[in-house]
């Protein structure tokens, strides 16, 4: 077996160090303080929730608005015509087009992060599912995407709206939630939007309990296992 580096050693004495679970606070702090890397790591949050996504009715799918922003540039392509593809040009959109864009993108144009279309354009972009929907790229009502409102959603997007659903197996939901360099009231806050967002999409037909456990850990850091119990006190951060 090979010998583990002393940066592995670091994070395997931290995982038994914190095994019980913390604070949204403390454990922003440990992943912090955990051996660093050269590039800015991401933050993710895992929630395993007590649902049955295999049940139509306990399927979760929606999205949250960081207020602290993503950390990242999202590139936004915008299907659209006439004035709907003017106004996602004046919202700040990379890319803009109708029938050209489409044809673009089947021939393997993907330089963006999100894609946005306003509803008389769908049909165009349905042929497109094999290579939109496994990269997560094909529009969507439920994540806002499939809209009107094309410049809202540009700039929603920009500002830091994600989606995110649960897994079939399991009932995982997992986001980032910002980058480690952020400032701890930073990640802090965009936790609690999180948080607070996933208590409201839970579905009625769920019994017993809805948040089974919480994670958040680093591209390179350590799991930390939070208080569940304790999560409600981070609604301070939106409010502050």
């Amino acid at each position: 077996m090979p010998k583990a580096t002393k940066r592995q050693q670091q994070l395997q004495q931290l995982g038994k160090q914190f095994s019980n679970p913390l604070t949204a606070e403390e454990a922003v702090k440990i992943l912090k303080d955990a051996p660093q890397t050269k590039f800015d790591q991401t933050v993710e949050v895992h929630f395993r929730l007590g649902i049955n996504p295999k049940m139509s009715d306990q399927q979760i799918r929606s999205t949250v608005s960081l207020p602290g922003g993503t950390g990242k540039d999202v590139r936004v392509a915008v299907v659209a015509k006439a004035d709907k593809a003017r106004e996602a040009e004046e919202a700040g959109a990379d890319v803009v087009g109708a029938e050209e864009l489409v044809a673009k993108i089947g021939e393997g144009f993907l330089e963006f992060d999100k894609l946005v279309a306003t509803p008389d354009c769908m049909a165009m972009l349905s042929k497109l599912g094999k290579l939109l929907g496994p990269r997560g790229l094909m529009p969507n009502p439920k994540d806002g995407t499939v809209t009107l409102e094309v410049g809202k959603a540009v700039k929603e997007l920009k500002a830091g709206k994600v989606s995110f659903r649960a897994e079939k197996d399991g009932g995982l939901v997992q986001m980032a939630i910002g980058k480690l360099s952020f400032a701890e009231d930073r990640l802090l806050k965009n936790l609690a939007a999180v948080f607070e967002t996933i208590q409201k999409v839970k579905p009625a037909t769920v019994k017993g309990t809805y948040i089974k456990s919480v994670y958040i850990s680093s591209t390179m850091g350590p799991g930390v296992k939070l208080d569940v119990n304790r999560m409600q006190e981070l609604h301070k951060y939106l409010v502050a």
